[in-house]
């Protein structure tokens, strides 16, 4: 009896203590929402410096100790040497500038409102031979959220910047839509690059329904208010008239590129296909090959390279949540990742 006692004991103390912890990560999570939509705070990195900072601490660690000394000095005189020379060139000429950004894009395109803010920043202090460089990461999602990201990119070209986008892994769909604004797009070799095309898919449970014998009411006000349901019967006259819809949104889409890109074929390219970045070259979605890193190590040697990132307030609550979040998201890719590998084993 007293081991049965202590049994269900232990498991009201463990179920507590699971709740208390999953109540907890939902209030830090939930702080960290708060937090985002807070004043956020411009953080800027000068690439230059920090790629000089990398490359002295390498050059001083493969150093003999006792040559160390004297490379130190050797790292002072050409700090002097370009302190004289920018100090020297400052009222007569104006050294270009790269400015960087970043979007990582989700189904909903949730970072389109922060990165409005930072093209604002930008535009209000670039000068006319600065450009701009955007590392997209984007394989698409809604309509709406894409083309206002879209938006926001070309605001960039309206202000007269030259603007490129770097690709590294994917700017499909949506994210092409994005990438397309740009003067020049980069793409990795591989890296996932088209799909011209939209898509749309509805699950329909009528038949279940009917056959349990439950009714669905569906009253509307316009003849094309609701086209396809999920729970009601759908008619050809509304799948026909999806599918109008949808062709009407993918010709804004072809019309989109077009615009952007006249050199492309349009009609050969819109059917929905992916290229990867060395295929896409030929196909003229994209302008060159290669890596975004590699091409701001190219833009160091003749102008001045900075990340721009607008990032909220670094609270205590905030970095809390972000662990909670970032540990399930990390638990969630582990699993999806040993998923995907159990798909290549060979036996």
């Amino acid at each position: 009896m007293n081991e049965w006692i202590a049994e269900i004991g232990t498991f009201v103390v463990q179920t507590t203590i699971v709740m208390l912890l999953i109540g907890i990560g939902l209030f830090l999570m939930a702080r960290t929402k708060q937090d985002k939509e807070s004043d956020l705070k411009l953080h800027i990195e000068p690439l230059n410096e920090q790629r000089r900072r990398r490359g002295r601490r390498l050059r001083l660690t493969a150093t003999l100790p006792g040559a160390r000394k004297k490379l130190l000095k050797t790292f002072r005189n050409e700090d002097k040497k370009r302190h004289k020379a920018q100090k020297a060139n400052h009222d007569t000429t104006h050294e270009p500038r790269v400015w960087v950004l970043d979007f990582h894009g989700d189904l909903k395109a949730s970072q389109t409102e922060r990165f409005g803010q930072e093209v604002s920043a930008i535009i209000d202090v670039a000068a006319e031979n600065d450009e701009v460089v955007i590392r997209l990461e984007s394989a698409g999602g809604l309509v709406h959220a894409y083309g206002l990201a879209a938006a926001q990119l070309d605001r960039l070209r309206t202000a007269g910047l030259t603007t490129t986008v770097c690709i590294d892994k994917v700017a499909a769909s949506g994210g092409y839509l994005m990438a397309c604004t740009a003067q020049h797009i980069k793409a990795a070799p591989f890296a996932v690059i088209g799909s011209i095309g939209v898509v749309a898919q509805v699950p329909n449970i009528h038949r279940l329904l009917k056959r349990h014998d439950i009714d669905v009411e569906l009253l509307t006000a316009g003849k094309y208010k609701r086209t396809l349901t999920v729970l009601g019967e759908n008619t050809e006259e509304g799948k026909a008239k999806f599918l109008e819809d949808l062709e009407n949104t993918h010709h804004l889409f072809k019309s989109y590129v077009a615009e952007r890109r006249p050199s492309m074929d349009i009609e050969t390219i819109a059917t929905g296909e992916i290229w990867y970045g060395s295929e896409a070259l030929p196909q003229l979605l994209v302008d060159s090959v290669g890596t975004s890193e590699a091409y701001l190590v190219e833009r160091m040697a003749e102008a001045r390279v900075f990340t721009v990132k607008l990032e909220p307030p670094k609270t205590v609550t905030r970095k809390l949540g972000l662990a909670v979040s970032e540990g399930v998201e990390k638990a969630a890719l582990k699993a999806l990742g040993l998923i995907d590998a159990a798909g290549w084993q060979r036996r």
